[in-house]
């Protein structure tokens, strides 16, 4: 009698030790996807300030505030980076080879065009004359740029929480990623010009 009681003892710890951990893996692999799906949405915030700052940067090119090459360059920057897009395949997993494909360098030309474009002097005179055109397409560039800044940051901060989870041992043993690719960090300079800071 002592014996079968000690095998129902011993069968409900396991039992419950055993719900114990499935629990935990469940919950584990819902947070991972929560996770993965929230560096989706932050890929696809970042995208859209980005097309943003593009079409900022190209209505101050043509509101005729900035000198002929100034606006020529701009102009240039801007359409070449509302070309380029987030490539993201139709498959069962939404993140699976979602990257950026070279977008960094284009990203990178825009920043340094509106660093060139926007000194001081320039910054100064749209700003003497509120309201116009100018003026008006400066503030949005200037919107838009923070913005950026913002969304590249919270989508780096989302990839680095799934990297770390995805790090664990628990996640890799169970294999609780799935087939989804490991999100990458985006880099590229989103500095915002210096006399636009000021």
């Amino acid at each position: 009698m002592k014996w079968e009681i000690d095998i129902l003892q011993v069968s409900t710890i396991i039992a419950l030790v055993l719900l114990a951990v499935a629990w935990y893996l469940s919950y584990s692999a819902s947070r991972l996807d929560r996770l993965h799906a929230k560096v989706e949405g932050a890929v696809s915030a970042l995208d859209a300030q980005l097309v943003r700052r593009a079409e900022a940067t190209l209505e101050l090119a043509t509101s005729g505030a900035v000198d002929p090459a100034t606006s020529l360059l701009l102009a240039d920057s801007a359409s070449e980076a509302l070309e380029r897009h987030t490539h993201q395949p139709l498959s069962h997993d939404p993140l699976d080879g979602q990257t950026f494909a070279g977008r960094e360098s284009t990203e990178t030309d825009l920043t340094a065009t509106l660093r060139a474009a926007l000194q001081q002097d320039t910054v100064d005179e749209l700003r003497s004359e509120p309201g116009s055109d100018g003026a008006d397409a400066l503030s949005r560039v200037e919107a838009s740029a923070l913005r950026v800044q913002l969304a590249r940051r919270f989508h780096n901060d989302a990839v680095r929480e799934v990297r770390r989870v995805r790090a664990k041992k628990v996640v890799r043993l169970f294999r609780l990623a799935g087939h989804a690719a490991l999100p990458q960090p985006v880099d590229f300079d989103d500095d915002l010009p210096p006399a636009v800071v000021d």
